[in-house]
């Protein structure tokens, strides 16, 4: 699996630290309710992002179907004795039996590899509680160049803001926020990530 064989020195790139970094300072500007909160951060990979987050919310779910990744990020929390960041693997649009109800889920860069995007969107309203927060971050619609190296990439080229807010409140949300936050610098061509907050109404 490609993210098995990447997640050994998934943390050693600059920009994958920098953009979980700001996408942490983001929820946190968003939230202001320190230490109160249980989280699921649904494709975490190594933790990037839950990592600059371990003293923000009460409980952190770390969810993930690489088992690469997942015992990368279980060997961080070991290393530093994090005992409120639970790794969890698992494909959570098959089985959620093992998540409680979550304050909020956020996601970095991984909704683009999920194929059935209402089906996803609905299963994180399922596990949110009402009135809280979903999260993604990921790549605005772009013209397929953006995976090119993989040749047999199966999911979509980044999002349209539109048609991602039609599904968002199709499923119960309704959008508090978008804006683009970041971009990445690849093949000559420089991709935007944009940031939305939807909330749970129904």
């Amino acid at each position: 699996m490609y993210f098995d064989d990447k997640a050994k020195d998934w943390d050693n790139d600059p920009k994958k630290i920098e953009r979980a970094k700001l996408l942490a300072e983001e929820i946190m500007h968003f939230l202001q309710k320190e230490k109160t909160l249980n989280a699921l951060e649904f494709g975490c990979g190594t933790g990037l992002v839950s990592y600059f987050l371990k003293d923000y919310f009460k409980k952190i779910t770390l969810a993930d179907n690489s088992e690469g990744m997942i015992n990368i990020l279980k060997e961080k929390i070991e290393k530093e004795n994090l005992s409120n960041l639970i790794p969890l693997l698992s494909d959570i649009l098959l089985d959620d039996s093992n998540i409680e109800k979550q304050d909020i889920i956020y996601t970095l860069m991984t909704m683009h590899h999920i194929l059935d995007l209402d089906k996803m969107i609905g299963k994180f309203n399922s596990i949110l509680k009402m009135g809280s927060h979903l999260c993604i971050a990921d790549l605005v619609s772009e013209d397929g160049s953006f995976h090119s190296e993989h040749p047999g990439f199966i999911g979509h080229n980044g999002f349209d803001k539109n048609e991602l807010e039609l599904i968002l409140t199709k499923n119960g949300f309704t959008i508090e926020s978008y804006k683009i936050f970041y971009q990445i610098e690849k093949n000559t061509k420089t991709y935007q990530l944009f940031l939305i907050f939807g909330k749970k109404i129904r």
